[in-house]
C-alpha cells in the first residue's frame, strides 16, 4: 500500500476527517503540504465531474498519485439541490453559516424534508481514474442541532439516528457518513494494491 498520497483539498475539516479515516502507515499529504496553493475551480456540473478536476489538476501539475473528493447535499423537496453547488449555496465565499441559513430559509413550510449526502472520491493513480461513491440517507431538520462537525452537519440528520451529525460527534460521524462510506471503497481498492 502506498506510504503517501496527497489529498485535494483546502479544507481543514476535511483534511482532518479524512485522516482520522486512514490506516496508521498511510501518510495524507494536503495541498499545503506539496507546495500547492492554486484555487482549484471547480466548474463541473456533477460531482464526479468537480473531484476529477480537482485531481487531475494535482497530478498533471506535481506528477504525485492523489484523490480529491466531492460532496453534494441533495434535498429532494429542493428539486435535489443544492447538488453540486453545496459549498456555494449561498455564495461564492462558501460561507457555511449562509449556507445553512439559505437551506433552512427555503425549506420553511415544507412537509417533504427527504434528503441525502453524496461523496464522491476521484484517485488518480500513475495515470489512471478511480472513482469511489458513498452516500447517506437522511432529512433536513427544522433548526440547527448539535456543535461537532462542520457545514450543514448540523441540519442534517441520518435515517434511523435521530441526530443531526453535529449531535453524534465525529467519531460516531465517521462511522456512518457519506464521507467515510466513499473512502472505506477507496481503501479496499487500496488494500488490494499492496
Amino acid at each position: 500500500m502506498y506510504q503517501k498520497i496527497v489529498f485535494v483539498t483546502n479544507n481543514p475539516n476535511k483534511l482532518r476527517e479524512i485522516r482520522e479515516l486512514m490506516p496508521q502507515g498511510l501518510q495524507v499529504l494536503s495541498l499545503s503540504d506539496i507546495g500547492c496553493h492554486a484555487d482549484i475551480p471547480e466548474t463541473a456540473e456533477t460531482l464526479e465531474g468537480n473531484a476529477l478536476i480537482k485531481a487531475h489538476y494535482v497530478y498533471d501539475n506535481y506528477g504525485l498519485d492523489c484523490f480529491a473528493d466531492d460532496t453534494g447535499l441533495e434535498v429532494e423537496a429542493l428539486g435535489g439541490a443544492p447538488g453540486v453547488h453545496t459549498a456555494r449555496y449561498a455564495g461564492a465565499d462558501q460561507d457555511p453559516e449562509a449556507n445553512k441559513r439559505k437551506l433552512l430559509t427555503e425549506m420553511q413550510g415544507k412537509i417533504n424534508r427527504k434528503a441525502r449526502f453524496c461523496t464522491v472520491i476521484a484517485l488518480i493513480e500513475k495515470g489512471q481514474e478511480h472513482l469511489f461513491r458513498g452516500e447517506v440517507r437522511g432529512k433536513i431538520t427544522t433548526e440547527p442541532r448539535g456543535t461537532a462537525g462542520f457545514g450543514y452537519d448540523p441540519v442534517f440528520s441520518p435515517e434511523g439516528t435521530g441526530k443531526t451529525f453535529a449531535e453524534m460527534g465525529e467519531e460516531c460521524k465517521n462511522q456512518i457518513s457519506h464521507r467515510a462510506r466513499a473512502v472505506n471503497k477507496l481503501l479496499d481498492y487500496l488494500k488490494q494494491r499492496q
